[in-house]
């Protein structure tokens, strides 16, 4: 059956209605999961499996059958280790309907059926008795419920739910227990992601309004891979903390909790971000670890495991802190069932005070509503301000009238502080108007830009009070782009404005190029390569849904990733594939565009990356995609500030030649301006082909 859904078109600003399958979402969710990943994780596998097998022994030597509850279940991976170390029956718990399906062709292939169980429930919603799901308490307990958080998932809740109902008192518990580690640094690069910083237009200084500097921010936890965050990018301001542990065998509790821990700065400088990492003993020893570290803690770097499953976070301390070296000082952690926050406390400050529980840091100012984490690191990075302010200036006169199509923007602010005579800014939302307008009070500009929460469609001479516009301006940035060409709605919108521009007005950007080239990527090809098996089982029913969900959609669509994150080589040249002029009007018809990308350099090519770039001014361009040249071996820098597109070969191992001789990847593309969608095709092309 099929239905019509209402949704907002990031690329052409429209709510379209279209006829989607009643499985549209299902198939979403599970093309878009993190399934293969973990199946990939060599390192989580073996250990959960070394944890798994000490546990049943453990059981056994104390002459007891040995009865699994495994949570989470996914594939039935855990379970079916359980089962082959000597476990008696297993209990194995899913609550994604299609997961647990596939779960019981994957138990049934692996001849398992008769020892387990799959539950098609949360574990919470479990009951246990003669009638019941489970027939017995399990005194075996295995788990995979953890995120980058640690406790984002919900695991304390379900724990503690498990320790009341499902479980015997004193049962094992693989991992046995987890540890959270933290560290407070200072890191201009971190820091810029959370907080606005002083911005310099032309030796002018843009302060931050207090409303923000002052404001706490969002708790909400930054994930990232930061393995790729170099460490003279950040200064330790003191240890690596051990801030708390629980014990996975004993009652859970969800309540929140805090945590303190204490220690002399190890020098000077500024308290503004908490790294943190956990790790999980898979036994009560502590001899089988598995941890989320990153890559440069360990003696040999490329030697650590990798995973997008877990990564690493960064916490934003709610005020920037100077500290001296020797300084006393107390680091803390507050969670509740769901999440952590941090706060740092001085012996200065602690002087007749008493410790106060920390609350919950909460955006009062809009700004860290508005604009996300990566959002604060462009508007920070000064080099790229200097790039829109060099083009702003070569279009700008005493007499211009200008407006601002971008979410959030300081473009407007730019463009009144060189002298333009009238500038006007689009919002999309009242929080951002507020946000750019609590900018303007804090420099003493209160009037100088006018902002109108309004749609490009929707505006008339009237909100201008009858002037034309000389200069149209966009970064341009949408809160709701997500992929590359969604900011195409710069153009969608120039469009419907096309009558109120003067006669020869200027358009910034003037122009956009969609480039591409083919890659090889270190890690990233895990998350869409089929398993096959894992350590021993045949879990290819797994791959085979996976795959029926990309091929109901998802396998011709790239993707969004952060590719800074995610390290790889370029086989190819970086290719302009195809341009969008905005000094003119959306087109009526489609553009194509179709040629090949030569490999000139030898590896796997597992797919293409494409970002855009946009052409300021004739002298000005702005990437989005590749920050600098690629060097010699294909090695790419990526913008921080962006996420790239990532188009999947299904088969992400496939093998190229020598440099200069080894084939090609030919390229199709279709802009469709009704619907604002690029569609895309590739396939690797040998020479002999």
């Amino acid at each position: 059956m099929k239905t019509f859904c209402g949704r907002a078109n990031p690329t052409t600003g429209a709510l379209d209605w279209v006829e989607e399958s009643e499985e549209y979402d299902y198939h979403q969710e599970i093309a878009r999961s993190s399934y293969a990943d973990m199946l990939h994780d060599t390192d989580r596998n073996q250990k959960y499996y070394a944890g798994i097998r000490a546990a049943v022994a453990r059981v056994k030597a104390r002459g007891e059958k040995a009865t699994v509850l495994d949570i989470g279940t996914g594939t039935g991976l855990l379970s079916m280790m359980a089962l082959t170390a000597g476990a008696d029956f297993c209990y194995a718990v899913e609550v994604f309907k299609p997961m647990a399906e596939a779960a019981k062709c994957i138990v049934e292939k692996n001849g398992f059926s008769d020892r387990m169980k799959i539950i098609n429930k949360h574990s919470t919603e479990v009951t246990l008795g003669p009638d019941g799901d489970m027939q017995t308490r399990a005194n075996i307990l295995v788990t995979e419920l953890f995120d980058t958080e640690l406790i984002g998932e919900g695991a304390l809740p379900s724990y503690e739910h498990a320790h009341q109902n499902l479980v015997q008192e004193g049962c094992e518990a693989v991992p046995h227990r987890a540890t959270v580690y933290s560290q407070l640094v200072e890191s201009e690069l971190l820091w810029s992601w959370g907080q606005l910083q002083p911005v310099m237009v032309e030796g002018a200084r843009l302060a931050p309004p207090p409303a923000v500097t002052q404001c706490a921010g969002a708790h909400s936890v930054c994930d990232i891979q930061l393995s790729q965050v170099s460490p003279e990018q950040f200064t330790p301001l003191g240890p690596l903390c051990t801030m708390f542990s629980l014990d996975f065998s004993k009652p859970v509790s969800s309540a929140p909790q805090s945590h303190t821990s204490h220690f002399p700065a190890r020098v000077s400088g500024r308290a503004q971000v908490v790294l943190s990492w956990w790790d999980i003993d898979m036994d009560p020893e502590g001899s089988i670890v598995c941890s989320m570290a990153p890559s440069w803690t360990y003696p040999q770097p490329k030697a650590a495991p990798w995973r997008d499953h877990w990564m690493q976070s960064v916490y934003f301390l709610p005020t920037e802190r100077s500290v001296v070296e020797g300084e006393e000082l107390s680091l803390t952690v507050i969670h509740d069932d769901y999440s952590l926050w941090y706060g740092l406390q001085t012996d200065s400050q602690q002087v007749g005070l008493k410790e106060t529980p920390l609350c919950r840091p909460c955006c009062t100012c809009h700004a860290h509503l508005v604009w996300n984490r990566p959002r604060f690191g462009e508007l920070n990075d000064g080099r790229r301000t200097e790039s829109y302010v060099r083009a702003l200036r070569s279009v700008l006169d005493v007499d211009s009238v200008c407006l601002s199509v971008s979410d959030g923007s300081l473009l407007p602010v730019f463009a009144h502080m060189l002298g333009a005579k009238k500038v006007f800014g689009l919002e999309s939302s009242r929080m951002s108007k507020r946000v750019i307008e609590q900018v303007l009070e804090a420099n003493s500009m209160k009037g100088g830009v006018e902002l109108l929460e309004i749609r490009a469609d929707q505006l008339s001479s009237n909100d201008l009070g009858g002037q034309q516009i000389s200069v149209l301006m966009g970064e341009p940035y949408y809160s709701t782009s997500l992929l590359p060409w969604h900011s195409l709605f710069f153009w969608y919108c120039r469009t419907a404005l096309a009558k109120l521009l003067r006669p020869g007005a200027a358009i910034l950007p003037r122009s956009a190029t969609l480039h591409a080239a083919a890659v090889e990527f270190q890690d990233l090809w895990r998350i869409r390569a089929p398993c096959g098996t894992c350590e021993g089982f045949d879990v290819s029913p797994m791959d085979q849904m996976v795959q029926r969900s990309l091929d109901f959609r998802e396998s011709r669509e790239a993707e969004p990733h952060p590719l800074w994150e995610y390290p790889c080589r370029a086989l190819t040249l970086p290719t302009a594939v195809m341009t969008f002029d905005f000094t003119q009007c959306v087109p009526e018809q489609p553009i194509n565009a179709q040629g090949c990308f030569p490999f000139v350099r030898s590896g796997s090519c597992h797919g293409v990356a494409i970002w855009m770039e946009y052409q300021l001014t004739e002298e000005v361009t702005i990437s989005m995609g590749l920050s600098g040249d690629v060097g010699e071996q294909g090695a790419c820098e990526w913008s921080r500030h962006r996420k790239q597109g990532v188009y999947f070969f299904p088969s992400p191992r496939q093998s190229v030649g020598e440099d200069g001789g080894g084939g090609k990847v030919s390229y199709s593309f279709t802009f469709e301006p009704s619907s604002g969608d690029i569609s895309m095709e590739f396939n690797v092309v040998s020479d002999s082909a």
